[in-house]
């Protein structure tokens, strides 16, 4: 099994808090990760029809047999216990008493906000870093068709088939219980529309002309993706610096495999002349930076920059009033090129340094304080 990275802020928050919830897309290793954590608690699987029946009947009678806590999975599916788990947090002292997963994580954090606030911490796990992953010999299509859920890694599990069955789950399964979607079939083809627009500025017209349906109902069909870890925006900077900026989000995948899978890419071949793999190599930088926060149990602090002239930052971090500049090239060879955003960048802002993450295998430090960082070791730039 692949050594978490968040292994630390789970067993921190459950010193912290009475309650731990572990969220997170479907498969992305919530129920390895917190039975590895906590081996010493008993194991709950509320997939289990007996055991859900049990929960269902008789809620009280049920968590009186783990008085002293528990691992509850798939915790959502008895909205009934969590009243009850309230009163039994609120009468004992210890931290750490129950840790909640699930795969709906819509159901799980609308009945936790009911029940429980206050009383839980929170982490979100999503599929695995570059780091947790550790394979250097992976060249970036490969890296980019495969994609990061843990079970890939594992038996000889191929990408094709496992994410055409996690797309049926997904669409059959979860998005049901999240939303009363009837038109499953215009919502996968949503879904696919969103695949093929991964680094775009989100354009809500475009994607309802294309699909058939008003902009209300594409907002609340994005809102379905992103609460189930599917999609990420990621939000423009807004300071002016003197300038018109982009004030509009722009839409990333959680996983490119997933998306691979959505665009129809069936190997790792494909990718070599296909139109999206700049931003598909994008994307999956900007997630790698977006998980290794969550591990530190770190708010999400990304952003991209873009004037209404073209110039543009792939990616910002900001820690408090300091941004941190990056662009993102899929190219193996650093060119001039790479360079310019940056450039312009700390001349607008009268800052210097700067990073560029690059498809290359060399570290290059250049004397304007630029640093050019190959993919797979962009644990060199804090988090």
């Amino acid at each position: 099994m692949k050594k978490r990275e968040s292994e630390i802020e789970l067993k921190d928050l459950a010193r912290q808090f009475k309650c731990v919830a572990v969220i997170g897309p479907r498969q992305s290793g919530k129920t390895t990760l917190v039975t590895k954590v906590f081996k010493n608690k008993t194991y709950v699987n509320l997939e289990n029809p007996d055991i859900r029946r049990f929960a269902i009947e008789d809620p009280r009678g049920f968590l009186s047999n783990y008085y002293d806590g528990a691992v509850i999975d798939e915790v959502q599916r008895v909205p009934e216990l969590f009243s009850y788990l309230q009163e039994i947090l609120d009468s004992k002292k210890e931290t750490g008493q129950f840790i909640l997963t699930g795969s709906n994580n819509f159901l799980l954090q609308e009945n936790i906000s009911q029940s429980l606030a206050g009383r839980v911490g929170y982490l979100i796990l999503l599929p695995l870093t570059t780091e947790e992953i550790n394979e250097k010999g992976s060249g970036i299509n490969e890296m980019l068709f495969r994609g990061c859920y843990p079970a890939l890694f594992g038996e000889n599990v191929s990408p094709d088939k496992y994410y055409t069955n996690y797309i049926r789950t997904y669409v059959e399964r979860d998005v049901r219980l999240i939303k009363n979607i009837t038109n499953l079939y215009l919502f996968e083809r949503f879904l696919r529309l969103c695949a093929g627009r991964i680094g775009q500025l989100l354009n809500m017209n475009s994607l309802a002309l294309e699909v058939g349906v008003d902009n209300k109902t594409i907002g609340a069909w994005l809102g379905v993706l992103e609460v189930s870890f599917i999609v990420f925006r990621l939000r423009p900077y807004h300071k002016n610096f003197n300038k018109r900026i982009v004030k509009t989000s722009k839409l990333y995948f959680y996983d490119t495999g997933l998306a691979l899978s959505l665009l129809g890419v069936e190997n790792a071949e494909q990718l070599a002349f296909h139109p999206l793999r700049g931003s598909l190599f994008e994307n999956y930088v900007i997630i790698d930076f977006l998980k290794r926060r969550y591990n530190k149990g770190k708010q999400n602090n990304l952003f991209f920059w873009r004037d209404n002239t073209g110039n543009e930052i792939d990616l910002l971090l900001e820690f408090g009033d300091k941004l941190i500049p990056i662009e993102i090239k899929s190219g193996q060879t650093v060119v001039s090129d790479f360079l310019k955003g940056i450039q312009f960048w700390n001349k607008l802002t009268q800052s210097e340094g700067g990073y560029v993450v690059y498809g290359g295998e060399s570290m290059q430090k250049r004397s304007n304080g630029i640093n050019m960082i190959p993919f797979n070791d962009t644990k060199l730039i804090d988090v």
